[in-house]
């Protein structure tokens, strides 16, 4: 990677979204100079005080004609989530993987890369960076391809494998309750029974805050590589515990259904903290943020589709 001499200059795709949120309010406060980047697929305005750019990452022109105006690009662009990239697989594929081909043989500045601890599927293992992958999703398969196509074509590059992300992000983006621990703390806000499938599957949860402190910690330490980036691994069972202890009146129901979503995976996060980097966020603290968000009415229609990925995009095509 690049040392640069003074602050790098910074474009953030999908700088609107829910990571984006989190992250561009970080570099600002850092004193960054940042653009944001983004066709606000789940927004209606961007007024956040940021320089913006509104286009797709599918529009060539427009990003030739800006991209190598900047030292350092976060590529967080992207369908996320099964159910989002199930509707449509061919943009799926445009969105997740050509673009990011595009972006490697392009962009002459540093990459920072976004991925999915999903690549790891249903495994038993404590998994490593190393360890097998086994995507079991459109989702997880189009995220391994592009890790691939950095790995190959910009091997500078840095990309996190990311755990279940949770929490608030900002102010202007909206709350994704599509989440498993959104999803639980925002229906327990609400009274809602908790209908827990199963409850052994493992998750490496991360709050959406700490995803952002790792990116700007990777380009201020000048860190390339692949890294699993998580807090701590919690079975779904524990986090309707926490939930319950925190929003005691809530009613939790547990079925031994079978669920589409079969991944179940133990991560090790321990090589991108063995650099210097600490989560500063934890469970308790994302559950009461959602908990105060739905309590205090600031959120009108907490079931709108808006709030989730899949719902939100079935509604687009």
């Amino acid at each position: 990677m690049k040392i640069f001499k003074g602050k790098p200059k910074i474009l953030v795709v999908g700088g609107a979204g829910y990571v984006g949120g989190a992250l561009t309010d970080l570099l600002m406060a850092r004193g960054y100079e940042i653009e944001v980047y983004d066709n606000l697929t789940y927004e209606t305005r961007y007024t956040k005080n940021v320089p913006f750019i509104y286009a797709d990452v599918r529009d060539q022109e427009t990003l030739s004609s800006v991209i190598n105006d900047y030292d350092v690009v976060f590529w967080l662009a992207a369908l996320v989530g099964e159910g989002a990239c199930v509707v449509n697989p061919i943009v799926t594929q445009e969105v997740n993987c050509d673009s990011v081909a595009w972006l490697a043989e392009n962009f002459k500045g540093h990459i920072v890369f976004p991925s999915t601890c999903s690549v790891y599927g249903a495994q038993d293992d404590h998994l490593d960076e190393s360890s097998p992958t086994n995507p079991l999703s459109i989702y997880a398969s189009s995220k391994l391809a592009a890790e691939n196509i950095l790995t190959q074509k910009r091997p500078d590059a840095l990309v996190f494998r990311l755990g279940t992300l949770y929490g608030l992000s900002d102010g202007h983006s909206r709350p994704r309750f599509d989440l498993v621990v959104n999803s639980f703390s925002k229906s327990a806000a609400m009274g809602a029974t908790l209908m827990v499938h199963g409850g052994q599957q493992w998750r490496p949860l991360l709050h959406v805050k700490d995803v952002a402190e790792a990116m700007v910690y990777g380009i201020e330490h000048n860190i390339t590589g692949l890294y699993n980036l998580m807090e701590k691994n919690y079975r779904v069972c524990d986090i309707t515990e926490e939930v319950k202890r925190l929003i005691p009146q809530v009613a939790v129901e547990f079925h031994d259904k079978k669920i589409e979503d079969l991944r179940n995976y133990k991560v090790n996060g321990d090589k991108y903290k063995r650099l210097g980097w600490r989560p500063k966020y934890n469970l308790q603290f994302g559950i009461l943020e959602i908990r105060e968000l739905i309590k205090s009415g600031r959120v009108k229609n907490p079931n709108d589709a808006i709030h989730s990925n899949a719902e939100h995009i079935k509604n687009q095509f």
